[in-house]
């Protein structure tokens, strides 16, 4: 028998399929099958064959049962290792890039997958950004972006802001240095406008993954507590602070403030003060790496008066506290908060117990954080946890000391980063100290090709000449901004784009994402669960306002994820 040529016959039915344009969309009920698209890195891994095989085996069962199937590809082509290969090979990232593409899109063309490669699309592209910075651009002019200074992760090798959810066990997600904590001037997403949104459509997702909707409902994080006010000692001010657990007040024993608290600034020529603060900040701003780090104070000359005791206690800068959570101020309750018991044994503070446990516990060594009945607390003894809640919540707002508080977990979406190959940011400082956007007729805001990535630094912050411009407007002189978007960005509305990939006008073709959306399967990892799809969910809220599209219209929950 003749021997079979394998690789010729694949090649002839790739080429008929192309040819024929067989998986082209056709007019019959529709079916969106998506798999997160990849970053070209060089070469498909096992990881991408499986992901795609995944989504090739349900496309091409819908194929067969007469679905008008739209199943692209695309890249997530912008980021920071293509600039480190770039400077490490002494490439372009963009030739870098490109080449990678080239040479993955060949290897999965030799799968035979079900691919509309008409469809293609790359974030790098300029026709993409070019609408990526449209809708900078209009989020912005609805106050949904804005620019605020506050501490973020920075990763002191890759010379960059990290986002919380890229800091693990912290250290940077790929560099694998030690993350510190750094105050920095930068864009941020207001998601925290959409926390309750975000939190109650989750409800909507009926074919979610259970896991991964309550994986959203943790990182949201909604707390409903109080804030009270604790006059300082001998002085007319007060500090707020905010406590999920109220009901342990009478077992307050100190109070700890963020080394950026007002109070602190009193402090501001106190030579032990500043070494104190200059090691906090190299403690991340994650809530994994302040647990894990150990429980350090700094203890100032103030004291607070109890609200219902008559007695003083001391109050402590402490590394644990972050200003931009809650209100950078906490009581310390150490029998009940194993934080605060760890903080109180090393500097010799009271642990007082006020909820039982049906069990012995030696509360001077753990902290007891079950049910049970308060106990040295006046009037809330024998009261269970949840009533004494109810009841001091009433008595703090009725001597105007304290008020129910909701609080969030999620934090705004900060989104600039120091680095060269990223969407360029549409914004330029003017002279004159005004803040505007560029000119939709003059996007996109094009990288510039000469780029010198040996020096260190934010590499567009170095070019000599592409950040300077002149305002046609007003003539002003002006510097661009040389801060790029978080890569997220890029991902956080693609799915969209594939609905109309080679529509010019606008980022999308409304009438085709309201034919093609939402996704009805899309094929990924777990990992993504928070990053990638709460920032997509977030996006079509603020596509719903910008647009003036309903969120029913572009179906908010539009993903149905395939979780191994």
């Amino acid at each position: 028998m003749e021997r079979v040529n394998v690789q010729l016959i694949e090649k002839k039915w790739h080429k008929i399929f192309e040819t024929k344009k067989l998986f082209h969309s056709k007019n019959s009920p529709k079916f969106y099958c998506l798999e997160m698209f990849p970053y070209p890195s060089g070469k498909i891994h096992m990881g991408h064959v499986r992901n795609y095989t995944i989504g090739d085996v349900i496309a091409r069962y819908k194929y067969l049962k007469g679905f008008n199937v739209l199943h692209p590809m695309g890249w997530d082509s912008f980021g920071l290792p293509a600039e480190n290969a770039a400077r490490e090979n002494n490439l372009h990232p963009k030739e870098w890039t490109n080449k990678n593409i080239s040479e993955m899109k060949r290897q999965l063309k030799m799968l035979g997958l079900s691919i509309d490669w008409g469809q293609e699309i790359s974030t790098c592209d300029e026709e993409y950004y070019k609408h990526q910075q449209e809708l900078f651009i209009d989020f912005y002019n609805q106050g949904l972006i804005s620019r605020k200074e506050s501490y973020v992760n920075w990763d002191p090798v890759e010379n960059s802001v990290l986002a919380n959810e890229q800091v693990i066990d912290g250290k940077g997600w790929r560099s694998g240095a030690i993350v510190q904590r750094k105050k920095l001037s930068q864009w941020v997403f207001n998601i925290t406008k959409f926390s309750n949104e975000l939190l109650d459509n989750l409800v909507n997702l009926t074919e979610w993954p259970d896991k991964v909707k309550l994986m959203q409902q943790n990182w949201i994080g909604k707390s409903i507590g109080c804030e009270i006010d604790f006059k300082i000692s001998n002085h007319k001010e007060k500090i707020k602070v905010f406590t999920t657990r109220p009901d342990t007040i009478f077992g307050a024993s100190f109070i700890a403030i963020s080394v950026d608290h007002p109070l602190c600034k009193n402090f501001e020529n106190d030579k032990n003060f500043q070494i104190f603060r200059e090691k906090c900040l190299k403690v991340g701003t994650t809530e994994e790496a302040i647990a894990n780090a150990e429980k350090e104070g700094f203890k100032t000359k103030y004291f607070a008066d109890h609200p219902f005791l008559n007695k003083q206690i001391p109050i402590y800068a402490a590394n644990f506290v972050l200003m931009d959570y809650g209100t950078g101020a906490i009581f310390g309750c150490p029998a009940h908060d194993q934080r605060d018991n760890d903080f109180a044994r090393k500097y010799d503070l009271d642990i007082i117990e006020v909820i039982s446990s049906k069990d012995s516990h030696n509360i001077t060594k753990k902290a007891y954080t079950g049910p049970g009945k308060l106990i040295n607390s006046d009037f809330l003894n024998n009261l269970s946890v949840e009533e004494a809640k109810s009841k001091i919540l009433n008595i703090l707002e009725a001597k105007n000391i304290g008020k129910k508080k909701i609080s969030f977990r999620l934090k705004d979406w900060g989104i600039s980063r120091q680095r060269y190959w990223g969407c360029p940011i549409p914004i330029i400082y003017l002279e004159n100290g005004e803040i505007i956007t560029v000119d939709k007729n003059e996007l996109p805001v094009k990288l510039p090709e000469d780029i010198d990535l040996k020096k260190t630094g934010n590499p567009l912050a170095n070019h000599p000449t592409w950040k300077n411009v002149i305002d046609k407007k007003t003539k002003l002189k002006g510097i661009r901004e040389t801060d790029t978007m978080d890569t997220f960005v890029d991902s956080s509305w693609y799915f969209l784009r594939f609905c109309s990939p080679k529509n010019k006008k606008t980022p999308f073709d409304l009438n085709s994402v309201n034919y093609w959306m939402p996704v009805d399967q899309y094929v990924g990892g777990v990992e993504h669960a928070i990053l990638h799809l709460l920032y997509s969910r977030f996006f079509i809220n603020l596509l719903s306002l910008s647009f003036s599209i309903s969120s029913g219209l572009i179906h908010l929950p539009f993903l149905s994820l395939y979780v191994s």
